[in-house]
């Protein structure tokens, strides 16, 4: 009996033009839905406009909700530029705030929705005295009732010379219950899915001299390599994959699933749910939310104290941040779609991301985060990054407890 459920994939609802307008409207639909979810809280329910604060008399205090369009740091204070729908003005966390203030206004993103606990000054400035997140609030994760698993992997870039064959080979035995001890084979047993969180090839042309690390130059033929691996998991399982930066589809967030041109290539001997980036989907009444991860490079990058060794620190981010992609015109190109499909709505049981090559993962207020690490050693492009991968680490989830359990194939 089939147990997944696709509950959300943006592939067929995609369509802009990508005018001004289109962009203006994309924003405009980010806010909403953020300021939506922020309302649901019981103290930002009563939150007034920009407006209303501007009007307000001196040393009032009031809840604002609204979009971080700059942000200035000097010694100890920042000075924020915020709007909403209809006005701007400027927000100050003073010298004197409390240092827990400070630090929530030093992990603020660009682009970010949030409220802020503001008092009116006797002009237009406004001072910060509390800074509250969309976040999640904590909650009971669904489990399955049976004891099946899902392999989460990601980042395979089949087709690159860096590409772990010998690792991704026993990986494929162990699926088939013909490697590693008892104890592994006990896991495989009772593997019912497999989940792939993007860059399933190397492309073409992604990062700068990529040429002298290909094995493979076309990459059609990258997708048909990929195939022979794809086709060797046994039957009862399966396998649910979502494009990268890396895949054939158009690299602006969000992606339409992998076309039917590459599809067919992988399809070949077995079916494979191909669905867009970021989807959700319920495994045994398990909420997943699969996401690539292209814009945990914009956190890694902007957010203080993070790295690329903890990638389930930048997760967590965007799970406060409640957008999968909250910072505007760095690494991460968006398309200004109708409805914001970046917006995590739904808070799910299990957070799937890759990109980073890093396995790390952690569980914030019930959901499980998982950067599931990859298949591809270090490139000159990572070293120059000061980029250390993790490749042939493969983490195991047990539906039924939502337990981890790491197995090294490399």
């Amino acid at each position: 009996m089939n147990h997944i459920k696709i509950i959300e994939d943006p592939t067929d609802k995609l369509n802009t033009s990508g005018t001004i307008e289109d962009y203006l409207g994309y924003f405009r639909d980010r806010f909403k839905r953020l300021e939506k979810l922020l309302r649901q809280r019981l103290d930002v329910r009563a939150a007034a406009s920009i407006i209303d604060a501007l009007k307000a008399p001196k040393n009032t205090r009031l809840k604002i909700i609204c979009m971080i369009t700059e942000k200035r740091e000097s010694e100890r204070k920042t000075l924020l530029t915020i709007e909403d729908l209809h006005a701007s003005t400027i927000a100050l966390i003073p010298q004197n705030a409390s240092e827990k203030l400070q630090k929530k206004a030093r992990l603020l993103l660009l682009d970010q929705v949030v409220c802020l606990s503001v008092m009116k000054t006797r002009s237009n400035l406004l001072i910060v005295e509390d800074i509250i997140l969309p976040d999640v609030a904590q909650k009971t994760p669904r489990k399955a009732s049976v004891p099946v698993y899902a392999v989460l992997t990601s980042d395979l870039h089949v087709g690159s010379t860096k590409f772990q064959r010998e690792a991704f080979n026993r990986f494929i035995l162990w699926l088939n219950g013909k490697y590693g001890n008892e104890r592994l084979k006990e896991i495989a047993s009772h593997v019912k899915y497999v989940l792939i969180a993007g860059d399933i090839v190397d492309g073409i042309g992604v990062y700068p001299n990529q040429l002298k690390e290909l094995a493979i130059k076309d990459i059609y033929e990258q997708y048909k390599f990929a195939a022979k691996y794809l086709e060797q998991i046994p039957d009862y399982i399966e396998v649910v994959i979502i494009p990268g930066n890396h895949d054939a589809p158009r690299k602006a967030l969000p992606q339409p699933a992998i076309s039917k041109d590459f599809l067919t290539l992988l399809q070949e001997s077995r079916n494979i749910y191909s669905l867009g980036n970021p989807c959700f989907l319920t495994l045994h009444d398990v909420e997943f939310l699969l996401y690539h991860g292209r814009s945990l490079d914009d956190i890694l990058s902007t957010v203080p104290g993070a790295n690329h060794s903890n990638p389930e620190k930048a997760m967590k981010v965007l799970l406060q941040s409640r957008h999968l992609a909250p910072v505007y015109g760095e690494k991460t190109p968006l398309s200004p779609e109708e409805k914001d499909f970046l917006v995590i709505n739904r808070v799910p049981d299990v957070f799937h991301a890759g990109h980073v090559h890093v396995l790390g993962y952690t569980n914030y207020r019930g959901v499980l985060l998982v950067n599931s690490g990859g298949w591809q050693e270090q490139t000159d492009y990572m070293q120059r990054l000061g980029l250390t991968p993790t490749p042939g680490k493969v983490p195991v989830v047990n539906l039924q407890t939502l337990d981890v359990t790491v197995i090294s194939f490399s």
